[in-house]
C-alpha cells in the first residue's frame, strides 16, 4: 500500500478520475437538485445526502463487480440489425427515463404553481429516493466503463469515487438550492437532462455523441443566464432606489 501511494503515477490518477467523476456528477446533482425540491424544506438536505451516499456506493459496488461490468458490453439480441448488451439496455432505459421524467418536470412548470403545489405534497421521500437511485445506476456505470479503461487499480477508482462525493456533497446543497430559487436555471436545468438522456439513448444505439459538447452548450447557455439575472438584479435595484414618477404628484 505505502509502494502504490509513494509513485506519482497514482496521485496523477486519482487526480484525473476524480475530476472525471465530478464532471459526469453534474448531470447527477442536478437530477437531485430537481427531485428534491419535491419535498419540504426540512427533508431536502436529508435526501440529497442519502442520493449522494446511494450514489457513492452503488460505484464503490460497481467497481467490486468489474468481471460482470466488463460482460455487459456482451451482446444479448439483436433488434435491426443493431447488437443490444446489457449496457446498452440500461443507457437506453435510463436515458429514457430520463426524457420522461424532465419533460413533465418541464410540463408542471408551465402548468403554473398550483398543480406544481399539487405535485410537490405528492412526493414521497421514498419514491424520490428511488428515483436517485435509479438515475444513480445508469450515470454510475457510465462513469464506471469510463474509469475501468483509464485505471487498473480498484483501490485508486473506489477514493476517487469517495473523494468526488465529498465534494459533490459541499457544493449540493448550494447548487440545489439556487436551483430550487430560481425557475428560469430550473428550466434551464431540465432542458439540459433532456439533451442527456437524448445522448444515453444514442449511445445505447453505439452512436457516440461527445459530452464535451454537451457540457460547453450547458456551460454557455448557463453563463448567459447569469448575465439576465444579474441585469434583472441590477433593474430592480434601480427601480427601488428611483420609482417611477407618477404624473399629477
Amino acid at each position: 500500500m505505502l509502494e502504490l501511494l509513494s509513485q506519482p503515477q497514482t496521485w496523477i490518477a486519482f487526480a484525473t478520475l476524480t475530476a472525471l467523476e465530478l464532471v459526469l456528477g453534474i448531470d447527477n446533482i442536478i437530477f437531485i437538485s430537481i427531485l428534491v425540491d419535491k419535498l419540504p424544506r426540512a427533508r431536502q438536505e436529508m435526501a440529497r445526502r442519502i442520493g449522494l451516499f446511494m450514489a457513492m456506493f452503488m460505484r464503490i459496488g460497481l467497481l467490486l463487480i468489474l468481471a460482470w461490468i466488463v460482460g455487459l458490453v456482451a451482446p444479448l439480441f439483436t433488434v435491426l440489425g443493431q447488437e443490444i448488451s446489457g449496457r446498452d439496455l440500461i443507457l437506453i432505459l435510463g436515458g429514457l427515463f430520463l426524457i420522461w421524467k424532465s419533460t413533465g418536470e418541464v410540463h408542471q412548470a408551465l402548468e403554473g404553481e398550483e398543480e406544481h403545489g399539487s405535485s410537490r405534497a405528492g412526493a414521497t421521500f421514498t419514491g424520490v429516493i428511488l428515483q436517485i437511485m435509479l438515475v444513480d445506476l445508469v450515470f454510475s456505470l457510465d462513469s464506471i466503463i469510463t474509469a475501468v479503461g483509464m485505471v487498473d487499480d480498484v483501490r485508486i477508482m473506489i477514493a476517487a469515487v469517495v473523494a468526488s462525493v465529498g465534494l459533490m456533497m459541499l457544493f449540493a446543497g448550494p447548487i440545489g438550492r439556487f436551483v430550487s430559487d430560481h425557475p428560469t436555471i430550473k428550466m434551464l436545468a431540465l432542458s439540459f437532462l433532456v439533451v442527456v438522456g437524448v445522448v444515453l439513448v444514442a449511445e445505447g444505439f453505439d452512436h457516440h455523441v461527445p459530452k464535451g459538447y454537451v457540457y460547453f452548450a450547458m456551460a454557455f447557455s448557463l453563463g448567459v443566464e447569469m448575465l439576465n439575472i444579474r441585469m434583472r438584479k441590477g433593474r430592480a435595484r434601480t427601480v427601488t432606489l428611483n420609482p417611477p414618477q407618477i404624473p399629477g404628484d
